[in-house]
């Protein structure tokens, strides 16, 4: 049974005025959105005041993000998963808009994933718009005209820079001043523009206005997608026309898993949400109020339980359905769970795929029991329509390299692929490679009260799962379970820990073998996560946002 929030103790690191957090949730019951930039959660708002469901104000702030957020995501990105809770039906529908690689692609060219980065063939499809209009033409109220307008608007009055965007700016300058059209977009002056200056988009803008007109056919069959192929091919990319015209988003079922009475649901691979299901039922078993929380009794085990999940997921991304329902099956669990020593850090082969060594977390075999298997935004309404979502340019403004004339950066995500052959996720001419984006939606017998996520590469399977275990064994409201101080395991025994975190759990951490590498108190580099709550007895919807970024609630 969860902890409630009249029983639960908040520990000392929430102390903050707000049942724990020092910022405020977003409380309203028509409509909440809760998103990376105040102006994007703004859009969508706007657009449910207008009449517009929870789809088309996702795909507004979506849009607006492209614009205030432009490091992060936008109509280059390489794509992401949604979520949508159906109100009228109950059910939940993913939606899966990765882009594939180019057909050109050739793991050859590179020597090291580094070299990857920043190189302009580092580019797959584009499948962000695509995703877009998809869940807009299946589930959405408003035309193309409407949901797109915040986002023009914001484009042609200018991008006014946030502290945060400023520094990313900044940090990136070098990168994007290596190209005209980049620096044209975002260095106009010759120099990083800095806090409280406006930077108009207007290419971006009228990009968005022919979308407007044409729609997913003149980005992936026409005029746009022509006019991106070639200032990619110019630059020396691989990207093409053809692939462009090959897009396809999909319709997918969720996985999910049972856990304290709720139901928890994950985008299936590529996402690579399963590992923090896997972790919820590894954890299921243990009482872990009780073990109080962030406390180093805790946290060694939130950490193992991480490497053992995370083993799994490095091995088995791309296994069938079949076994992926057995690695997320109790019996499964219960052998993995076995393998946790209380007193002592295991090593692990880290976030991404490594050649496996022998001291080393090992992935363990579902197949055994397959016979019985880098923003995120929330949007809730008052029909019951969740949106969840997770999309990404791959790293800040992706390559750095803007797409000619169109106003578009585009992504790097094939730098997430690797280069060693017997990775599962090795680079591959058009296949789709794994990505660690994966929005959640928690429902409790069959209604929605929980969607929740957050951008952070790898480092989303556990910061999704901290905020998850946050909400349904702490109690917390959604504000105070994504402002909690956070841990991320890394290769062997190292574990990044915000110093909110206190000194003396640190040292019993660090006595079980881990390896404390120290991180300032609010830190965006373990994530920035979004909520919405849904209390069915009531209606009240609730919002939070993560202050370690931009991040932004607003309700109605």
């Amino acid at each position: 049974m969860a902890t409630t929030m009249e029983t639960a103790t908040i520990p000392s690191a929430l102390d903050g005025p707000h049942d724990g957090a020092y910022r405020a949730p977003a409380i309203g019951m028509n409509g909440v959105v809760s998103a990376a930039h105040g102006l994007a959660a703004t859009a969508g708002l706007r657009i449910l005041i207008e009449g517009g469901n929870a789809v088309d104000a996702a795909v507004a702030v979506g849009a607006a993000l492209s614009v205030v957020e432009p490091f992060m995501s936008g109509l280059g990105g390489g794509g992401g998963f949604m979520l949508i809770h159906e109100g009228a039906s109950g059910k939940i529908w993913g939606l899966d808009y990765i882009g594939l690689t180019p057909a050109a692609a050739d793991p050859s060219v590179f020597s090291d994933c580094e070299d990857i980065a920043s190189d302009i063939r580092s580019s797959t499809v584009p499948g962000t718009l695509g995703g877009w209009l998809a869940a807009l033409e299946r589930f959405g109220t408003m035309d193309r005209a409407a949901v797109f307008r915040p986002a023009i608007e914001l484009a042609e009055r200018g991008w006014p820079i946030t502290p945060f965007a400023a520094q990313i700016l900044a940090e990136n300058a070098s990168r994007l001043s290596v190209h005209a059209s980049s620096a044209a977009t975002y260095l106009p002056t010759g120099r990083p523009p800095v806090a409280g200056e406006a930077v108009p988009q207007t290419a971006l803008a009228r990009t968005y206005r022919e979308l407007v007109e044409g729609g997913a056919p003149t980005f992936y069959r026409g005029e746009i997608g022509t006019r991106i192929a070639r200032a990619v091919q110019s630059a020396g990319g691989w990207l093409t026309e053809e692939d462009l015209a090959q897009f396809e988003p999909r319709w997918v079922e969720p996985l999910a898993v049972d856990y304290r009475g709720h139901r928890v649901h994950a985008s299936p691979p590529p996402s690579t949400g399963f590992q923090y299901l896997e972790s919820l039922k590894i954890l299921e078993p243990f009482d872990l109020p009780a073990l109080g929380h962030n406390s180093a009794e805790y946290l060694h085990l939130l950490l193992e339980t991480i490497k053992l999940a995370s083993a799994d997921r490095t091995c088995h991304a791309r296994e069938a359905r079949p076994t992926l329902v057995a690695l997320l099956s109790d019996a499964y669990a219960a052998d993995r769970r076995r393998l946790i020593d209380r007193g002592r850090a295991a090593p692990s082969e880290g976030e991404r795929y490594m050649a496996h060594k022998r001291d080393e977390v090992p992935p363990g075999d579902p197949s055994r029991y397959a016979r019985d298997h880098t923003t995120h935004f929330e949007v809730a309404d008052r029909l019951g329509n969740v949106v969840a979502v997770t999309q990404s340019n791959g790293a800040p403004f992706g390559n750095g390299f803007v797409a000619g004339d169109t106003g578009i950066p585009m992504n790097n995500f094939l730098y997430w692929t690797d280069l060693d052959p017997e990775s599962p996720n090795y680079l591959r001419p058009h296949a789709k490679r794994e990505s660690a984006m994966s929005p959640c939606i928690v429902t409790r017998d069959g209604r929605p009260v929980l969607g929740i996520g957050t951008p952070g590469s790898f480092g989303i399977l556990q910061t999704t799962l901290q905020m998850l275990l946050n909400s349904l064994d702490f109690g917390m409201h959604v504000q105070a379970a994504i402002e909690a101080p956070r841990v991320r395991a890394f290769e062997r025994t190292l574990v990044d820990v915000e110093s909110r975190i206190p000194p003396e759990t640190r040292a019993d951490l660090a006595a079980r073998g881990h390896e404390i590498r120290l991180l300032a108190p609010w830190t965006w580099r373990v994530g920035g996560g979004h909520a919405v709550a849904l209390n069915p007895a009531t209606g009240v919807l609730v919002g939070g946002a993560d202050p370690r970024r931009d991040g932004q609630s607003v309700a109605w």
